[in-house]
């Protein structure tokens, strides 16, 4: 794999790749570079069965700033800038192609939140599967302080659907700063560990991952996606059908069951 500019990319276990925003001077602030690094990893990614499980992180004392406002500064009189059309295409899509790759890849996505999250990383912490943090991690939808709207980049969509609508409400229209166990007891976060232990934490829900089939991870991202929003539980469940036939015609059904069931007698006896 041919490296990156801004991120870090390393099979760390078999299956298993660690993705480590890497601008460490500006608290791994998103520039374009770094968009069109997480592009390509994302194409990559759709080419590569071998990998199984995702973990973000960030390099240093942080996980990411958001976008890196500087650049907005340097490039305030360019193109990008010049009129609301350009801006939508060059800059607001180009961020938001970060999300939506996110959600896209079939690969489950654990966000290792290793410090301040804010704006676009907020974002992506969000658009992961599972999010784990560091006591000293927060989270901040910073854009309502930057005189932009609170909803920004999934953080609509994905936040009232964790949290729920009050809290959502709470924090995307104060923009405050969420700490970590508050983040734990709003259920956006899994779990808080000690920065020592945050890999290790990451790590060990990755194992569990890439001890199932690589169907059954992939449909189970695909239907959690789609199911959020299904219309009526009909719809859901005629989703859950079509996934479950392809799963018990797809070779490795009859085997697992048959070390499950020996599993399950132990318990009865025990």
């Amino acid at each position: 794999m041919i490296p990156f500019k801004t991120l870090m990319v390393k099979e760390i276990e078999p299956g298993i790749a660690l993705v480590t925003m890497n601008r460490p001077g500006v608290l791994n602030a998103i520039n374009m570079d770094m968009l069109d690094d997480f592009n390509r990893l994302f194409r990559e990614l759709d080419n590569d069965d071998s990998i199984r499980v995702l973990i973000i992180t960030g390099e240093g004392r942080g996980f990411s700033a958001g976008a890196d406002l500087n650049d907005a500064i340097t490039h305030k009189d360019s193109k990008a800038f010049s009129d609301p059309e350009s801006f939508l295409k060059i800059v607001q899509e180009s961020y938001a192609g970060l999300i939506l790759g996110l959600r896209k890849i079939s690969q489950p996505v654990i966000a290792a939140v290793n410090g301040p999250a804010a704006g676009g990383g907020f974002a992506i912490a969000l658009a992961s599967d599972i999010r784990i943090a560091t006591p000293g991690a927060y989270f901040v939808a910073s854009f309502i302080n930057i005189g932009l709207s609170g909803g920004e980049l999934g953080s609509s969509y994905f936040l009232p659907r964790l949290v729920g609508l009050s809290n959502a409400s709470d924090i995307l229209l104060t923009g405050r700063k969420l700490p970590a166990d508050e983040a734990l007891r709003m259920g956006l976060v899994s779990k808080v560990v000690q920065k020592q232990r945050l890999m290790d934490e990451a790590l060990s829900y990755a194992r569990m991952m890439t001890e199932k089939t690589p169907g059954g991870l992939t449909l189970t991202k695909r239907v959690l996606d789609q199911n959020i929003n299904a219309p009526s539980i009909e719809a859901a469940i005629e989703l859950e059908n079509r996934n479950q036939t392809i799963m018990v015609f797809s070779g490795e059904f009859f085997k697992l069951i048959k070390s499950f069931s020996k599993d399950i007698d132990q318990d009865k006896k025990a």
